[in-house]
């Protein structure tokens, strides 16, 4: 005769009562403890360091100078970013595409603005006079030039700034938004294709905006390098924060105060472009994990 469900259970030993041990993270709090007398060290060195003026960091920390500069950091990377978004979906839908032409020439544009280091192209486009020094039609086997114009006069380091940064920034959006595009499942393409949409009307209405999840969280963090890579715009007199800084220090003598100063407004602002982009991928991810 079989044995009913409730007999074999019967016949099981009983369970003995789990005793669970918490498992102890000593090594956590010795790791945090060295890091906090480390911490504190470091702090401490830096306020009792009597190579830093400290008062002169709180006299410029609010200086007109400097706030002008740092609206000049904010033109320059709002700009350039703006422009780099737009040459990055043109340069990945080239990328992308099926004509030879037009991919070959995506390639070569991605190779040569990221394989050569941003601080070289805005020293090539600060000094773009020096290769041509007007600017105009210039008609062929002759020495005359139709509409010149004065290279400096057009190319200011601003300008230069923001082609710099702008063509540069373009090259790294590129392959953010084809990642994005390439994320989108292509059944979804060739659904559009199927019901008489074509492949650019398919890629506008369809993939584009099924891939900004995917394109936008990456674009923050591209958007924070950039405004930091700002700071480089002083090796060509841009009169941005760090240019300002570097004025100001060689009038005063107060190297280390005038760069402190730059660094609290660079820590201060993607601080709270850190915290803005942190809320919009938390409001994007929703529905997203479950």
């Amino acid at each position: 005769m079989a044995a009913t469900p409730r007999a074999a259970n019967d016949s099981l030993p009983e369970r003995l009562p789990i005793n669970a041990v918490p498992v102890r993270h000593w090594k956590q709090w010795i790791a945090a403890a060295v890091l906090i007398v480390l911490l504190a060290a470091a702090l401490l060195s830096l306020a009792t360091n009597d190579n830093i003026h400290y008062p002169t960091i709180g006299e410029y920390l609010f200086n007109p100078a400097i706030l002008k500069g740092l609206g000049v950091t904010f033109q320059l990377a709002i700009i350039a970013m703006l422009a780099g978004i737009v040459i990055g979906i043109l340069v990945a839908v080239a990328r992308m595409s099926a004509n030879r032409v037009l991919n070959a020439v995506a390639e070569g544009y991605i190779w040569l603005f990221r394989g050569v280091p941003l601080l070289v192209q805005l020293l090539l486009f600060g000094n773009f006079a020096l290769l041509a020094p007007e600017l105009g039609i210039a008609i062929p086997f002759a020495d005359t030039m139709l509409l010149g114009v004065d290279t400096n006069k057009v190319i200011t380091p601003f300008m230069a700034a923001i082609l710099a940064l702008s063509l540069h920034e373009g090259a790294y959006m590129a392959e953010v938004v084809r990642g994005g595009i390439l994320a989108v499942d292509k059944g979804q393409s060739e659904a559009a294709t199927a019901v008489g949409m074509t492949r650019g009307l398919a890629m506008r209405r369809i993939v584009l905006p099924q891939a900004l999840r995917v394109i936008i969280p990456p674009t923050g963090n591209q958007f924070i390098t950039l405004l930091k890579a700002t700071a480089l715009v002083a090796v060509i007199a841009g009169h941005d924060l760090m240019s300002t800084a570097q004025n100001i220090s060689a009038q005063n003598y107060r190297t280390i105060e005038l760069l402190l100063v730059a660094s609290v407004w660079y820590l201060a602002i993607v601080s709270i472009l850190s915290f803005l982009q942190r809320m919009l991928e938390r409001r994007l991810s929703r529905g997203v994990e479950r």
